[in-house]
C-alpha cells in the first residue's frame, strides 16, 4: 500500500499504485524489517507422516464452499 503521507515532490504521487510503486514503498520499508535466524531443522521421514485428520464439520465446510474463480 502506497502512504501518501511520506511522498515528496521530487517522488510522484501514483494513486493507481502498480508494481513499480509496490517495489518502491517494500525498498523504502526494508531497512526498518529485521529477518529472523532460521532454525535448520532435519528433514522428515516419510514414515512419521501419518496424514491429516480434519473434524467432519469442517469438511462439509470445505466441500459446501464454492471452487476459486466461481
Amino acid at each position: 500500500m502506497t502512504n501518501l503521507k511520506v511522498r515528496t515532490a521530487s517522488a510522484p504521487l501514483d494513486l493507481e499504485g502498480g508494481l513499480a510503486s509496490l517495489r518502491g514503498d517494500c525498498a523504502r520499508m526494508s531497512p526498518h524489517w529485521s529477518a529472523h535466524a532460521r532454525d535448520q531443522q532435519a528433514p522428515v521421514t516419510p514414515s512419521h507422516i501419518h496424514g491429516v485428520d480434519v473434524p467432519s464439520k469442517s469438511a462439509k465446510l470445505i466441500d459446501a464452499m464454492s471452487d476459486y474463480g466461481d
